[in-house]
């Protein structure tokens, strides 16, 4: 597989034009935040990522994890990249000062975890579920327990998982059976999780579970759930790792793709309980969880920038050095990245990648904005475009990955079907990011009821009035030609559309659901397209070649992919008629 290299540039120019992280300073946890300090941080975490964790990943593909008497050991050499990560204070980045973080914007961070991902999304995995444990026991817990785990969790000595789903309970965390008995100041937990990503690991001193279960009087279905902190070891008076919790993995999955990052069956209270701690209310603990779960979608949605954008730099490599065929216009046998068909491919790849870091990384600076913002109002609005971007980010992005993945095998050609080039392993890995952390049907139906018809369509309005400000821009038809600004002003228009049909339907038990997919399609390419159009403008005076080859990714977007959206708006307005009219029988 080629060396990954970061793309700092494109990483920076994103952060610095797109997301305003200067402008971050003016929020009071963010006053030190600068461009210059972005991008010394990102250079740093591109030497970690190039030098030491990507190097791993094609190994860790075919070694694989193994589970052992002792638990669970990470695949050859990444225990000693781990390492390397918790000496570099990486986990620590967008955390609270108070337990041993640096106070960065998330926004920040997101750009760093990009390159974990890219290099090697296998040992990436275990710092994402981490740091979102991080998040929803900030969040939630009482102090004590914060005192007790944050700091270790933060510095990534300790770290963290989430486990929900059970075997009859997979997306339905209603059907959550595991059991939580009070007794003292603690309770004893009982029951299995499957699909625990890292949920056992030789790489950190303690892991530290967040439990769904349920209490002996708990009402049924979802508002009976709570949440629960179990850690693997159990904590000694001065804080340190002590006798082992009644909890362990029982087996490994075996799957298509990330080999190298153990997916657990996890079994407590094989021996009268496993000790965990109250998270939160009873009861409230898939509010509680949420927290972690947002966190995880966007970075889900981050990953498959990630896997794109290592799968370009794969698929660019071997089109320029691959001589196959005469291509047109040429006398003898080239590289295959003169031939159009191979250009069209490389060009669409690139423009996605683009398009789905802008999305990510502007959508993930909301986050900063909501927990930095003082006014009332400001931060209300700023809440629900996170709320609104979270599944566009998690949903697009990896739908992205899919089509840039398999497009760097079919550039390949042949080679790209035989393991050894690479390509394959990417293409297997980016499977998993459209089911995980919620499916992206779940996604699309979040957006269309929670964040949609909930609100009449508030925060997509307001996204909607910000789009045509921007059209009104008075340079931008000279920076993106007229037909290509005309595709933009229609594209916004027909979200507005489909948003005011979605809002007309609601009184339909079906049709949120039939057209929900196609309403996060066309909103994300909408949405990205706009993102791509503000970076073509904030380079329309450079002529450095960056600058250029921006320009003209963003072009091919608008030209290229941006008419996708007629597809999906499209098919939305026929609604569930021809969906649902058919028997069962006859699917």
């Amino acid at each position: 597989m080629p060396e990954y290299k970061a793309p700092l540039q494109d990483m920076a120019f994103v952060l610095g034009e797109l997301t305003d992280i200067d402008g971050l300073a003016a929020l009071p946890p963010f006053t030190e935040v600068s461009r210059e300090l972005a991008e010394a941080v990102l250079d740093e975490a591109g030497k970690l990522a190039s030098s030491v964790i990507a190097p791993l990943n094609a190994d860790g593909d075919r070694h694989g994890v193994s589970l052992q008497a002792d638990g669970v050991v990470a695949a050859p050499g990444f225990r000693d990249a781990y390492q390397r990560y918790v000496e570099g204070g990486w986990g620590s980045l967008q955390f609270d000062p108070e337990y041993g973080g640096q106070g960065l914007p998330f926004s920040l961070a997101v750009a760093v975890q990009e390159m974990w991902h890219a290099a090697n999304m296998s040992w990436g995995l275990c710092p994402l579920l981490s740091q979102g444990a991080v998040e929803a026991i900030a969040a939630n817990a009482d102090e004590s327990l914060k005192a007790l785990y944050l700091p270790s969790m933060v510095s990534g000595t300790w770290s963290g998982t989430m486990n929900l789903t059970e075997p009859q309970a997979g997306s339905d965390l209603a059907a959550v059976k595991a059991r939580a008995v009070p007794e003292g100041d603690h309770y004893r937990i009982t029951g299995q999780k499957i699909f625990i990503t890292w949920g056992d690991h030789d790489m950190a001193d303690n892991i530290v579970h967040l439990v769904l279960a349920r209490l002996p009087d708990a009402p049924e279905g979802v508002k009976g759930i709570s949440l629960f902190l179990v850690p693997k070891y159990l904590l000694n008076k001065d804080g340190s790792p002590g006798e082992r919790n009644d909890c362990r993995a029982i087996s490994l999955e075996h799957k298509i793709g990330i080999h190298a990052s153990p997916t657990c069956v996890m079994s407590y209270g094989d021996n009268g309980g496993a000790i965990g701690y109250l998270v939160g209310k009873p009861n409230q603990g898939l509010a509680c969880m949420f927290t972690m779960m947002n966190n995880a979608r966007l970075t889900v949605g981050l990953q498959g920038v990630a896997v794109a954008e290592r799968a370009c730099q794969q698929a660019r490599e071997y089109c320029r050095e691959r001589v196959q065929g005469v291509a047109p216009g040429q006398r003898e046998a080239g590289p295959i990245v003169a031939h159009p068909d191979v250009r069209r491919m490389l060009m669409t790849m690139n423009a996605l990648t683009e398009a789905g870091r802008a999305l990510a990384y502007v959508g993930c600076a909301e986050v900063d904005r909501v927990h930095g913002e003082s006014d009332p109002q400001r931060r209300a609005r700023h809440q629900r475009r996170l709320d609104l971007l979270t599944p566009l980010v998690k949903g697009w992005c990896t739908e992205m990955a899919q089509e840039v993945t398999s497009l760097n095998v079919q550039c390949h050609g042949g080679m790209g079907f035989i393991e050894e080039t690479g390509a394959g392993q990417l293409f297997r890995d980016a499977r998993i990011l459209p089911i995980y952390e919620g499916t992206n049907g779940i996604q699309a139906m979040d957006l269309v009821g929670r964040k949609t018809l909930r609100d009449r369509g508030a925060a997509m309005f307001e996204i909607l009035e910000e789009m045509d400000a921007f059209l009104a821009e008075p340079h931008l038809e000279s920076v993106l030609g007229c037909e290509r600004k005309a595709l933009l002003a229609d594209a916004v228009v027909a979200v507005s559309d489909a948003t005011e049909f979605l809002l007309g339907a609601s009184d339909s038990a079906t049709l949120p659901g039939a057209i929900a997919f196609h309403y996060l399609m066309l909103s994300a390419t909408v949405v990205a397209a706009w993102q791509m159009a503000r970076a073509a403008l904030s380079v329309a005076e450079d002529d450095s070649p960056f600058a250029r080859r921006k320009r003209h990714h963003v072009h091919f977007y608008l030209e290229q992919i941006l008419p996708r959206y007629l597809h999906h708006a499209r098919a939305l307005r026929f609604g569930d008629d021809t969906l649902m009219a058919l028997p069962e029988e006859l699917l």
